[in-house]
């Protein structure tokens, strides 16, 4: 890892944290000293960080650098390949909200073959091309009733975080995806109309919702990723 990827990974850390209503921007600047404008800068990509800077941010952060690299597994033993043929199976929380999958967060991996996930083609904006871009999570019950019988209880789904595109990957197809809606990631087939992304179930006992859009945000800001991958039976 170089240094600008380690920027990068500290920066969608802290966006993080702000995000998840931990973190602010003024909190940050009490206890580093360092001014708003300054802080703002570096969380926008705009400029980077002294090795000093850096250093004060992590220790008021409680962060290592150990952190930010890319994960091992509880066992020490596995890591995030380039091929990405390991994948972190993580919380709902993990895949809404961490740019980097942290060895805590890991509940279990999920092996695929290389060549496949080669094959899958991404559609993400650049500050998205930083998050590690496979994770899997695990449906409960609850949430897999909207979308039977294509995806059924306890289903683990592959996400791919860089495909936060609401263009279809295959023609005439619709995408799968996983949604943030509020706090919460479902999966839904999801459209934008009139200013709402509209978010689509299978099982008619489930109504359509409908998300506004806020002024200034894009339409696939709340889309987690496509999913790539459903598997119901393991």
């Amino acid at each position: 890892m170089n240094l600008t990827q380690l920027h990068d990974r500290l920066r969608q850390e802290l966006l993080r944290r702000i995000q998840r209503g931990t973190l602010s921007v003024s909190l940050l600047g009490r206890q580093t000293g360092f001014a708003q404008a300054h802080l703002s800068n570096f969380l926008h990509s705009r400029r980077q960080l002294s090795l000093e800077a850096m250093d004060r941010i992590l220790a008021a952060q409680h962060l290592t650098i150990a952190e930010l690299l890319p994960v091992l597994g509880r066992t020490g033993t596995w890591s995030e390949t380039k091929d990405g043929s390991a994948v972190p199976v993580v919380s709902h929380a993990a895949a809404l909200f961490d740019a980097m999958i942290r060895p805590s967060a890991v509940q279990s991996i999920l092996q695929l073959p290389a060549a496949a996930l080669q094959t899958i083609r991404p559609r993400a904006s650049s500050s998205r091309q930083a998050w590690q871009r496979f994770v899997a999570v695990r449906v409960p019950s609850s949430d897999a009733l909207a979308m039977e019988p294509l995806v059924l209880p306890e289903a683990i789904v592959l996400i791919d975080r860089h495909y936060i595109s609401l263009l279809p990957y295959r023609p005439n197809r619709p995408n799968l995806y996983a949604v943030r809606n509020g706090s919460h990631l479902t999966l839904r087939y999801a459209d934008f109309f009139s200013s709402r992304v509209v978010l689509r179930p299978i099982n008619t006992a489930h109504a359509v919702q409908l998300v506004e859009v806020e002024a200034g945000e894009s339409p696939c800001s709340i889309l987690v990723g496509r999913i790539a991958l459903i598997l119901n039976e393991l």
